[in-house]
């Protein structure tokens, strides 16, 4: 058996145990800081908090096989819950160092009070949030290339990544993202993974607005591990129906530039991405190339094969205040931003969409508008 087969089983160990861990220090803090007393009011309070993320992870399962409202309502929800649960377990965390500093200086402050204003802060912080998720930005990058030809200098690149449209964010949100990048008049689109969520319903109808994008050199696109979860083929069928071109382990040369398109791999497998590049016919490391893979990894690997340019995505910038620390120590440095090394370049996008709780707090969501030097 594969090391694959028996990451993702101890990945969701793990994420389960820290769910619900979460839930019970929510659970602990609340009971301390409100009083709860009564047995029914106990068990009612961990009943709801139990129940809440087991929804979420059952429509999650559930979206994979139907699409209706009252389905992705009850994912909306349950998903915002999870948002707002990390929220609260940062603003009681410092409830509970307020109570201890109250302890050490004698003046104690009411824990009603303390509770309520951990919920409130909580509760403001993620409405933010979720107008957050619903405003992206474009932002401006300048990226300097080795022996770029004279035709792509001061040209444009857009990479819209990570929109993740599914059950929550439609096809509205899809068209606003459209006319983002439209108002910025790229000379070329790239779509680097997790244009969807994964779950199921006419996914030819959430992607129609990309018909509309302008870019006179093209749309390109590769996967990201959730087009894996969807299904691979049927998100290439539903980017058939688009003006969208694929690029799965493929190259196109575009006014003497390289584009390259290496596909996340499936599950269950691994990526030897120098072996990916030697296999594409005409892959010139003297040559200038632009490398779209949708995690920020393998850059070692592209260093050596000569990449000038990698566009990446994948961990959201964190999406949710303070998961950025965690994504910090799974991908390091490159977790988020800009990255200059020699002749190479990494750009890793916060992304445009959310996945989970339709949330964006400590971070903005993004499509990264790259002019070429």
């Amino acid at each position: 058996m594969s090391r694959g087969h028996f990451v993702i089983p101890i990945f969701i160990l793990i994420a389960f145990s820290i769910l619900f861990l979460s839930q019970y220090f929510i659970y602990f803090s609340s009971v301390h800081f409100f009083g709860i007393a009564a047995p029914a009011h106990r068990s009612a309070l961990a009943g709801i908090l139990f129940l809440l993320p087991a929804t979420f992870i059952a429509t999650s399962i559930l979206t994979h096989w139907s699409d209706n409202f009252s389905l992705r309502a009850l994912c909306f929800v349950s998903g915002l819950w999870l948002g707002v649960g990390l929220a609260m377990i940062v603003t009681f965390a410092v409830a509970w160092g307020a109570c201890g500093m109250g302890r050490l200086f004698r003046h104690l402050p009411s824990p009603a009070f303390l509770g309520w204003a951990a919920v409130g802060l909580a509760c403001l912080y993620s409405a933010y949030g979720v107008w957050n998720t619903y405003h992206p930005r474009t932002q401006d990058l300048i990226v300097r290339i080795k022996n770029l030809p004279p035709a792509w200098r001061g040209r444009r690149v857009a990479q819209l990544s990570d929109a993740h449209l599914g059950s929550i964010l439609r096809a509205g949100f899809a068209t606003s993202l459209v006319t983002m990048v439209n108002a910025a008049n790229p000379d070329l689109v790239v779509i680097t993974g997790d244009l969807f969520d994964g779950g199921d319903g006419n996914l030819a109808e959430l992607i129609a607005p990309l018909n509309s994008l302008r870019a006179p050199l093209g749309v390109y696109f590769v996967t990201g591990n959730h087009e894996t979860y969807l299904g691979v083929e049927r998100a290439y069928a539903a980017l058939r129906t688009t003006r969208v071109r694929i690029l799965a382990n493929q190259m196109v040369t575009i006014d003497g530039l390289q584009l390259i398109g290496i596909s996340y791999p499936e599950q269950g497998h691994s990526l030897d991405l120098a072996q990916a590049l030697a296999k594409l016919p005409g892959f010139d490391p003297s040559l200038p190339s632009i490398l779209l893979y949708h995690s920020p990894t393998h850059i070692a690997q592209a260093k050596a094969a000569g990449i000038n340019l990698q566009l990446s995505g994948h961990a959201h910038h964190g999406q949710i205040f303070p998961i950025q620390f965690i994504s910090r120590l799974v991908y390091g440095k490159y977790y988020y931003g800009l990255h200059v090394e020699n002749g190479y370049t990494l750009y890793t996008s916060g992304g445009a969409g959310t996945w989970g709780p339709t949330m964006r707090t400590g971070n903005k969501p993004e499509i990264a508008i790259i002019r070429l030097e």
